[in-house]
């Protein structure tokens, strides 16, 4: 498991990604970690066959204890299958997903951990010394998602909304977008339903100061690249690709 610090001024924001190690016909996913004064949270922290290497990334920075949240912003099993491992090593924490999936999440096993329903329209989670926003994201794929957005590091995590399928060992930073587009377009027209909704999103995000958008797989836009890709995604018509 590689991991890179996005930013580190006061509070820091750790991604993990492209494990060389895990089975071959399991998608890569990007697991974030946010660490404010002792607390840390994990933002969508994998499935259960990434969960020994998630958790030996993440002691390299953090003590267990310091774990206290997870959150999870939908219910498939590449966001949190893993959930009834950390339940076990985590028995103190809490997790942050929205109210619609929380029967649907417990099947993954929780014992221990406390569940936090989001609300439809937002809520917020305090970490350390940061507050954290949870944006609204429905339909974008689940029809209860969420994404989280720091203010003070200008970092957004956009779940699968930027979304990548990437060869192994794949850059962790967009380097050219314009290349990068055959890598996201199928994704986006498959996996997202409802222009309505991209568009409401659009809509909101856009009054947000981003410096980095963090997508669950893939690479992170930067800089000009997050307009770059809000612009792309706007004008894109989604919901309509097949297997025909």
């Amino acid at each position: 498991m590689q991991t890179t610090t996005l930013y580190s001024e006061g509070h820091r924001w750790l991604m993990f990604g492209r494990d060389n190690s895990k089975p071959e016909k399991i998608i890569d996913t990007n697991q974030y970690m946010i660490i404010s004064d002792k607390e840390s949270i994990l933002l969508d922290p994998g499935g259960t066959e990434l969960f020994a290497p998630m958790l030996a990334a993440v002691l390299k920075h953090v003590s267990i204890e310091e774990i206290k949240y997870l959150f999870a912003s939908h219910q498939d099993p590449d966001i949190i299958s893993s959930l009834g491992l950390w339940d076990q090593v985590l028995p103190k924490a809490k997790i942050y997903c929205p109210w619609l999936w929380e029967g649907f999440v417990r099947h993954f096993g929780m014992n221990n951990i406390e569940y936090k329903a989001i609300k439809d329209t937002g809520d917020s989670i305090h970490v350390g010394n940061i507050d954290l926003q949870l944006i609204p994201a429905h339909y974008l794929h689940s029809s209860g998602n969420f994404h989280v957005y720091d203010p003070v590091a200008k970092i957004y995590f956009s779940g699968d909304v930027g979304a990548a399928l990437e060869t192994p060992g794949a850059p962790f930073f967009v380097e050219d977008f314009n290349s990068h587009i055959e890598k996201m377009q199928l994704f986006h027209q498959r996996w997202m339903p409802s222009n309505k909704a991209k568009n409401d999103w659009i809509k909101r995000v856009r009054s947000l100061d981003i410096k980095m958008l963090a997508p669950q797989h893939g690479r992170i836009f930067r800089g000009k690249d997050v307009q770059l890709f809000l612009d792309w995604f706007e004008s894109l018509n989604v919901g309509i690709a097949s297997n025909s």
